[in-house]
């Protein structure tokens, strides 16, 4: 399984998210795969849906509040990656 990467849609972001991308995608993107290990860890038989609510939630707890009321990843990449754990990649 590839390492999951959260990129933002630059054509949503307003100027000063715009200045903040890099560190705000870095931030996300370590919060990503560390609730990946951590669900591919603790993995017994849940469903993909089950999955990838885990992976949302374990996410932005790894997240400071504010940013984690805002993060709201692709839900199709999302569920690759949960796919990829129930599958054992």
């Amino acid at each position: 399984m590839a390492e999951p990467h959260v990129s933002l849609d630059t054509h949503h972001l307003n100027p000063v998210e715009d200045k903040l991308r890099e560190p705000l995608e870095d931030q996300l993107t370590s919060a990503l795969r560390a609730a990946t290990e951590r669900v591919r860890q603790s993995y017994a038989g849940e469903s993909v849906d089950e999955v990838t609510a885990m992976l949302l939630a374990r996410t932005k707890s790894g997240l400071h509040p504010d940013i984690a009321a805002g993060f709201q990843p692709d839900p199709d990449q999302l569920r690759r990656v949960a796919q990829d754990i129930v599958a054992g990649l």
